[in-house]
């Protein structure tokens, strides 16, 4: 099994458990929040394009060339925050979730714990203590394991090396 098929089953195990025990869990399809308050570029390692490709290769032509033009945009844009160029804006769904960055599949269940990576809704919870049952799951170390996945690169530059 690879090393980016194991992370993805442990961050689903992780978010299973979450979403169990709170099953009024905001992150859910057509929150999107997340996607539209990128603090940064979404930065893939080389394990995690791979797979984006295959996501992207199955896409409908016109939707493609809409993500091409969202991370064109991106490319250029100055001022934070950034949104996602996967995301299909009138369902607040991504268009390649199945193949979706680990950053994006541990969003809103992992932290670091100096940088408290979550939502306002969620944090708003972790405010009132009505999340102190919540094991979260350890994002510096997903980080790591990332790193091992071989090279990282920002979205921008792998779709720039991209002819599909």
């Amino acid at each position: 099994m690879s090393a980016l098929v194991q992370l993805h089953r442990d961050i689903d195990d992780r978010v299973a458990s979450i979403r169990d025990g709170h099953p009024d869990w905001p992150c859910a399809k057509g929150c999107a929040s997340c996607c539209h308050q990128l603090a940064n570029v979404p930065q893939l390692s080389e394990a995690e394009w791979a797979l984006l490709r295959e996501g992207l290769a199955a896409l409908p032509a016109v939707q493609l060339q809409q993500i091409r033009a969202g991370v064109a945009a991106l490319a250029l844009q100055t001022e934070k925050p950034y949104r996602c160029p996967m995301l299909d804006v009138p369902s607040g769904a991504c268009r390649v979730y199945l193949q979706r960055p680990v950053a994006c599949r541990s969003y809103g269940f992992y932290v670091q714990r100096a940088l408290g990576l979550y939502c306002d809704e969620i944090r708003q919870g972790v405010d009132q203590g009505g999340l102190d049952d919540v094991v979260w799951g350890n994002h510096d170390a997903v980080d790591q394991q990332v790193r091992a996945l071989g090279v990282c690169r920002p979205l921008t530059d792998w779709f720039e090396r991209w002819p599909g």
